[in-house]
């Protein structure tokens, strides 16, 4: 009996399973990347939103006239709460890369120093309102930075978020 013809059938069945598994675990690992890039944008994505909406509120709330310190102090209080900054921030410990985590971070941290300004009375546009404003700014473009390397696309040439205007300051226009 010959055995030449038995082996290369045998040798060409396997090189075959074997180039199928080889490039089925392939086309995992790159559908399971580009879910996982998927889902960090999401998570990108709603936390930059709810940072943008959260501030918006904010200031809103600090402009309003509320009966007292107290009354004021718990609106802006209340709608950080309700905000969904919280849960937006814990998907992105959960997510994200470590950089992109530290730099989120530092903005939930600067959205929460202008809460608890406006909750102790500090004015809109005052000296100390556009210093934390000015460091929740560079705190967000340095998150979006390393967002968008995350994610590949590349830098920004400009500020997302422009520096309030200044009317005693005309330069910080």
């Amino acid at each position: 009996m010959d055995w030449l013809p038995l082996l290369s059938t045998l040798a060409g069945a396997a090189i075959g399973i074997v180039a199928t598994l080889i490039a089925d675990r392939n086309r995992w690992k790159r559908e399971d990347a580009k879910e996982a890039l998927r889902l960090r944008l999401d998570v990108y994505t709603q936390y930059t939103t709810t940072v943008k909406v959260l501030g918006e509120t904010l200031r809103a709330l600090a402009e309003r006239d509320h009966a007292t310190d107290g009354e004021r102090a718990l609106a802006l209080r209340q709608a950080f709460r309700d905000s969904g900054i919280s849960i937006a921030s814990e998907r992105m410990w959960l997510i994200a890369p470590q950089r992109v985590v530290a730099a989120s971070n530092n903005v939930f941290h600067c959205l929460r120093r202008i809460c608890d300004g406006y909750a102790g009375g500090t004015a809109v546009s005052s000296p100390e309102d556009r210093a934390r404003w000015e460091a929740r700014g560079i705190a967000a473009a340095e998150m979006r930075k390393l967002m968008r390397d995350d994610l590949g696309v590349g830098p920004l040439t400009e500020r997302h978020t422009p520096l309030i205007p200044d009317d005693d300051h005309p330069a910080a226009t």
